[in-house]
C-alpha cells in the first residue's frame, strides 16, 4: 500500500491523546536540563509555563469580547512580557537569551528593549486596591517561585510544545484539568514526606459529598495546598449555578483558601483555572498568623473542609496568637482552634477535618482544646480511615472528623472505614479508591449500629479532677464489635515503632543544639527588678450583689490555678476582691513557700482573686509571661520567692508584697524568650511523640500472641 493511502487511513488524534503526547513530550525534553531530572523541579517549572499560557489566552477572550463590547480593555499583562510575545514565536528568544530575560533584574527583552526581566516583572504586578484582583494574585504566585531551569535551549523546546494546548478551548481545559490531577499525584509520590500538599482525591470527594456545599455558602480551606478541596467544591456545586447570576456567586463570592508555601500556592492556582474558576481567591500566608481573638464574624464561613498540616512546628510567633493554655507544637491542633474559631455561629456552619490519631487520644493542651470541641460544637461523626490511606507520605492512622455549630455535642458517630477483602493496609499501588466509601456513603443518610458503625455519648469522654479542670478527653475508640488484636505482624509494629523513635532521636539532637545555644545568651542576660518588668498590679473589683462570681485559687507545686467557687456578689459583699487576667503571674501569698505560684490562663480571664493572691502583670515590651513562670519553676528564682516570705514556722511563712517587687529576675531579648518558649513547644513535642511510640508498643504482645496462636 503506497505510504499516501497509509496516512490518509490514520484516524486524527483524539484531543486526550494530543494532549497527553505534549505533556509526555514535555516532561522528557526537561530531563536534559541537569536541574529538571526530578518530578519536583519539572512539574514546577511545567506550571508555571502553563500558567502564563492560560493567562495569554483569556486575555485574548476578554479583549475580543471588549470589543464586541464597544469597551476598552486594560490587559493583566503588559508588553512584552505577555506569552505570545516572548514564546509564542517557535524561533524566538532562546539559550542564554532566554534564561537572562526570564531571570534576571534587568535584561534585554524580545523586543529589543531594556527593563525588568520576566519573574521581576510579574512580582511586581499590583492591582488597583479595590478589592482582590487577577493582577494581585499573579504576583503572588511568582513571589518566591524560582525557575529551575538552566538551559535555555530545553526551555525553548518545552514553550514550543506548551504553544499547543488551547486554554480558551474548553475540551482542552477539561482534558488537562484530568491530567493534572495526575501529575499533581505523581509530585507527591516523589516528594513523599515532603508531599504534604496533596490529600488523596477520593477522600477529598467522600468529604464534599457528605458536607454537601450549597451555592451561596462560602466554603474555606485554611491550607489548601494544591487546592484539592476547593477544586472539588466548585465542581459539586457547578451544576447548580445555572444563571448568570449565580455563575457570578460561584465565580466570584463562593470560594477561599490560604496557603504558605509558594509551590502549592502556584499548583492550586493552576489547579483551580483548570477547574474553571477564573480568578481563584487564595491568600498567599499562614493561616495562623493573626491572632484568635480579633477573628470576628466577617471573617466566618459556612463551610471549611481541609486537612491541615499535622506533625509540624510553628514559631513562637505564631504561639502568641492562641491563649495561654491553648498553646501547643501540634500544628493540626492550632489549626482546630482556627477553623472553630472561623465557623458561623447559631448553627449555620459545618466542618470537614482530615486529622491524626494522636489528636484523638492526647491529653493536656489536646484534651482542653477537645473538650471546647465537645461542649461549645456539635461533633456528630468521626470516620477513621484505614492504615495506608494516605500512603507513601506517612502511615499514621488518620480520621475524618465531622462538626457543626448546632452544639453541644451529644452522640458521636463512629464509622470504621473497612480494608479490601485480604488487604492488610493501603499503598501507592494499591491505593483507596472512591468506590469503597459507598457503604459509609449510603449509611450517612440512614445512620444505625452495625459491624462497621457504633455511637458514644460525647459529653461522657470529658473527664474532670476534683476541680473541674479537664484531665482527659479521649476520642480514640475502638470498634467494640471488631477483634481487639493488631492484625500488624509484630515485626511492622516493632519497625514502625524504630521509625518513629529514630524521629524523635533527631528531634532531640536538635533540641539539645537549640539547649546549648540558648544557655550561651541567657547566661550574661541582664537582670531587673520585678517590680519594674512585672509590677505587682491590684484591679480591684467593685461587687455587684446581682452578678456571679467565679473566685481562684492556686495549687502547689506549680500545678496551676483551679476554680474555688462560683457564687452570687451577694455573698462577696464583706472581702475585697480583685480581676485576673490572661497572662498574670499568680502568687498565692500564704502558700508560695510550697511553690503556689501559676499563670493565669484564657480560662482564667475575669475571675477573681482575694486579697491573698497577688498578681504581676509582665511588660511584654520587656519579658513573656511565660517566660518569667518558668524562671520561678528553677531552684533559683524559687529561692527568691522564698527568700521574700520572710517566717520561722511553715504555716506562717507569707510572700511580702513589699519584698515580692525586688526579686531580681533576668530578662534576656525578647527574641531569645521567645526562642524559649520554641524549645518547650519542641518539648512537648516529643512528649507527645514518645506518647505515640508507647501506644503503638502496646498493641505489640496482643499482635504477638494473635500470630503465634491465630
Amino acid at each position: 500500500m503506497p505510504p499516501s493511502e497509509k496516512k490518509k487511513g490514520k484516524a486524527p488524534k483524539t484531543t486526550a491523546q494530543r494532549l497527553d503526547s505534549v505533556i509526555k513530550s514535555a516532561r522528557n525534553k526537561m530531563r536534559k536540563d541537569r536541574e529538571l531530572k526530578t518530578d519536583l523541579t519539572r512539574l514546577p517549572t511545567l506550571t508555571w509555563l502553563m500558567f502564563l499560557k492560560f493567562v495569554d489566552d483569556m486575555e485574548r477572550v476578554h479583549e475580543d469580547e471588549a470589543v464586541l463590547a464597544g469597551e476598552t480593555y486594560r490587559g493583566l499583562i503588559d508588553p512584552p512580557y505577555r506569552w505570545r510575545d516572548w514564546a509564542a514565536d517557535s524561533a524566538g528568544i532562546t539559550g542564554p537569551d532566554l534564561l537572562s530575560f526570564i531571570n534576571g533584574e534587568q535584561t534585554v527583552r524580545a523586543d529589543g528593549t531594556k527593563g525588568p526581566g520576566l519573574f521581576t516583572y510579574l512580582r511586581s504586578l499590583r492591582g488597583n486596591g479595590e478589592g482582590r484582583q487577577r493582577r494581585d494574585v499573579v504576583s503572588a504566585v511568582f513571589r518566591d517561585l524560582r525557575n529551575y531551569a538552566t538551559s535555555g535551549y530545553v526551555l525553548r523546546d518545552v514553550i514550543n510544545l506548551i504553544n499547543d494546548i488551547h486554554f480558551d478551548n474548553t475540551e482542552d481545559i477539561q482534558t488537562l484539568g484530568r491530567m493534572y490531577e495526575t501529575l499533581l499525584r505523581e509530585m507527591r509520590d516523589a516528594a513523599g514526606q515532603n508531599g504534604e500538599f496533596y490529600t488523596p482525591r477520593p477522600v477529598v470527594r467522600f468529604m464534599v459529598d457528605v458536607i454537601d456545599p450549597k451555592l451561596g455558602e462560602t466554603v474555606l480551606d485554611p491550607a489548601c495546598g494544591t487546592g484539592g478541596f476547593l477544586a472539588a467544591a466548585f465542581d459539586h456545586m457547578r451544576p447548580s449555578a445555572d444563571t448568570v447570576e449565580k455563575r457570578e456567586i460561584l465565580q466570584r463570592s463562593t470560594l477561599r483558601g490560604g496557603e504558605d508555601s509558594s509551590l502549592p500556592f502556584l499548583l492550586a492556582q493552576m489547579n483551580l483555572l483548570l477547574h474553571g474558576l477564573e480568578a481563584p481567591d487564595i491568600e498567599f500566608g499562614n493561616a495562623l498568623r493573626f491572632k484568635l481573638t480579633e477573628i470576628g464574624e466577617r471573617d466566618r464561613v459556612e463551610v471549611i473542609l481541609t486537612n491541615p498540616p499535622f506533625g509540624g512546628e510553628e514559631e513562637a510567633g505564631i504561639l502568641t496568637n492562641f491563649p495561654d493554655d491553648r498553646r501547643t507544637a501540634e500544628t493540626a491542633l492550632l489549626f482546630l482552634q482556627l477553623i472553630m474559631r472561623r465557623l458561623k455561629r447559631g448553627g449555620h456552619g459545618r466542618a470537614g477535618v482530615v486529622v491524626p490519631n494522636g489528636i484523638l487520644f492526647g491529653d493536656g493542651i489536646a484534651a482542653r482544646i477537645k473538650a471546647d470541641l465537645l461542649e461549645r460544637f456539635n461533633l456528630h461523626t468521626i470516620v477513621r480511615l484505614p492504615e495506608g490511606t494516605f500512603s507513601p507520605y506517612t502511615d499514621i492512622p488518620t480520621n475524618i472528623i465531622f462538626f457543626d455549630t448546632s452544639g453541644p455535642t451529644g452522640d458521636i458517630w463512629y464509622w470504621e472505614q473497612p480494608l479490601p477483602e485480604g488487604r492488610r493496609k493501603y499503598s501507592k499501588t494499591q491505593p483507596l479508591l472512591y468506590e469503597e466509601l459507598s457503604d459509609c456513603l449510603e449509611w450517612w443518610s440512614a445512620r444505625r449500629e452495625g459491624a462497621r458503625a457504633w455511637k458514644v455519648f460525647g459529653p461522657s469522654l470529658i473527664k474532670r479532677d476534683s476541680e473541674g479542670r479537664t484531665i482527659a478527653v479521649d476520642l480514640d475508640l475502638k470498634n467494640p464489635r471488631a477483634k481487639e488484636a493488631d492484625h500488624r505482624r509484630p515485626v511492622e509494629i516493632i519497625e514502625g515503632a524504630i521509625a518513629e523513635q529514630r524521629k524523635l532521636l533527631a528531634v532531640l539532637d536538635e533540641l539539645r543544639a537549640l539547649v546549648v545555644a540558648f544557655d550561651k545568651i541567657t547566661s550574661d542576660s541582664p537582670r531587673a527588678r520585678l517590680g519594674d518588668v512585672a509590677p505587682l498590679v491590684r484591679r480591684q473589683v467593685h461587687i455587684d450583689p446581682e452578678k456571679t462570681y467565679t473566685e481562684i485559687g492556686v495549687r502547689s507545686f506549680y500545678k496551676g490555678i483551679f476554680h474555688r467557687r462560683t457564687i452570687p456578689g451577694a455573698e462577696f459583699t464583706w472581702q475585697k476582691l480583685f480581676r485576673i487576667a490572661t497572662g498574670d503571674l499568680v502568687f498565692s501569698n500564704l502558700m508560695a513557700w510550697e511553690q503556689a505560684i501559676a499563670l493565669a490562663s484564657a480560662a482564667d480571664d475575669g475571675c477573681v482573686g482575694n486579697h491573698r493572691m497577688l498578681t504581676c502583670e509582665a511588660d511584654r515590651t520587656r519579658c513573656l509571661p511565660m517566660f518569667l513562670w518558668y524562671y520561678f519553676r528553677t531552684p533559683e528564682g524559687f529561692a527568691q520567692v522564698v527568700a521574700a516570705s520572710p517566717g520561722s514556722i511553715a504555716r506562717n511563712k507569707t510572700l511580702s508584697a513589699e519584698l515580692l517587687p525586688n526579686i531580681t529576675v533576668p530578662v534576656p531579648s525578647l527574641d531569645a524568650q521567645e526562642w524559649f518558649e520554641a524549645l518547650h513547644a519542641k518539648a512537648q513535642a516529643v512528649e507527645l511523640g514518645q506518647a505515640e511510640v508507647d501506644r503503638a508498643l502496646s498493641g505489640l504482645m496482643p499482635s504477638l500472641l494473635h500470630h503465634a496462636f491465630g
